[in-house]
């Protein structure tokens, strides 16, 4: 791989060592749109775009970090970690949290790159911090397991970063599995490897070229929404601990008529939860009509409900119903631009390719482009030179 080589080059020229290589990849999520912050259902899987890290030891507790695709450097001090709000502070942030863990090394240099792109909604953040993780335990041999990883980055992203992302991310980015969705429980991170059967189906992501501004604010704005609505029914149901706990009954009876904001983005979590669980049903069946109906369900209340979609969005989904070789499509990540996922016949593709591209843009004025995405195995070594 191209790529690889110049990562490696980089690091052999600059660092004058050889480094070990790691693959960590972005997500797709097919069902289960922001229900993990809310101790729901997700179904994601690990696909073939990816973070690529080239990583090495110091001995003076510094590290320095290249952003290769940025040409962008950061040095830094292991005894000074402050935010910068920049890019660095997806590195960091794992660092520090390794380090209030109480895992100590003496330092490290770092040259990354990617092939995910960037602003889709394809979790290159939880990428990077996974990276850098997995990296630092294999060469300070910490013995963090992918759980205790997975578990750091997110916490790296809530408490460094500030924003307030849930679990899933992070997890199908690090436990994904070849030809395998992952049904994850948010709340106790039980999950199974369901196979995804699907010959003659393509996932296929068509990005909205709209960068999601809004993403980290109104983010962890539905976040505080959410836990609003628990609140509020905890003075009616004390055992409810999140918005896994209720059902519509409670919202209809106790939100629906006081606080209709709050009410319809408790619906929509409520409502995908269930969802999902059909949706779960349905690929065991092999019924991929069945889930895709699903799906243009949860982009409508992702953009009904929830109001996490924007006009862009909206218009590549309504373009799709359009097509028959489409089974469903829906709006998939934080929100506010990025990219939606498509289950599309694969002697489709070609004629989807070409209606999309010219509706999107004679409608939008923007172009559109796509990424056909294959299911792969998470966060690894590539090779240990």
């Amino acid at each position: 791989m191209h790529l690889l080589n110049q990562l490696t080059t980089s690091f052999q020229q600059l660092f004058q060592a050889d480094p070990l290589l790691i693959c960590s990849p972005g997500r797709v999520n097919l069902i289960g749109e922001h229900t993990d912050y809310n101790e729901g259902f997700v179904l994601p899987a690990a696909i073939d775009k990816a973070i690529y890290l080239a990583v090495g030891p110091r001995t003076d507790h510094e590290l320095h970090v290249v952003a290769h695709d940025l040409n962008k450097t950061f040095q830094g001090s292991l005894a000074h970690l402050e935010p910068t709000h920049t890019w660095a502070d997806y590195i960091l942030g794992v660092v520090a949290q390794m380090r209030l863990a109480g895992y100590d090394f003496p330092g490290f240099n770092c040259i990354f790159s990617g092939t995910i792109p960037m602003g889709a909604g394809l979790s290159s953040s939880a990428a990077l911090e996974n990276g850098v993780g997995f990296a630092l335990n294999e060469l300070f041999g910490l013995g963090l397991d992918r759980i205790d990883l997975l578990k750091l980055s997110q916490r790296a992203e809530n408490e460094f970063v500030g924003a307030k992302v849930g679990i899933m991310d992070m997890f199908a980015s690090m436990m994904g599995k070849a030809d395998n969705v992952i049904k994850l429980d948010c709340r106790s991170l039980e999950y199974t490897y369901a196979p995804l059967q699907m010959d003659g189906i393509s996932i296929v992501l068509c990005d909205s070229q709209v960068k999601h501004s809004l993403v980290t604010s109104e983010y962890n704005t539905r976040r505080a929404e959410c836990e609003a609505g628990v609140r509020f029914l905890q003075t009616f149901y004390p055992e409810i601990k999140s918005l896994r706990d209720v059902t519509m009954e409670m919202l209809d009876q106790h939100l629906r008529d006081t606080e209709p904001l709050i009410y319809r983005r408790c619906a929509y979590v409520v409502q995908e939860n269930a969802r999902l669980l059909a949706g779960v049903e349905a690929l065991e069946a092999n019924d991929i009509a069945a889930f895709g109906q699903l799906m243009y369900g949860s982009h409508e209340g992702l953009s009904k409900n929830y109001e996490v979609s924007c006009p862009e969005l909206d218009i590549l989904v309504d373009i799709a119903r359009t097509h028959p070789g489409v089974f469903g499509a829906r709006m998939m990540g934080g929100g506010f631009g990025g990219c939606t996922i498509n289950l599309v016949r694969e002697e489709a593709l070609d004629s989807f390719t070409e209606l999309i591209t010219k509706q999107y843009k004679a409608q939008t004025a923007k172009d559109t482009y796509l990424h056909v995405c294959k299911i792969q195995n998470g966060t690894g070594i590539i090779k240990n030179q």
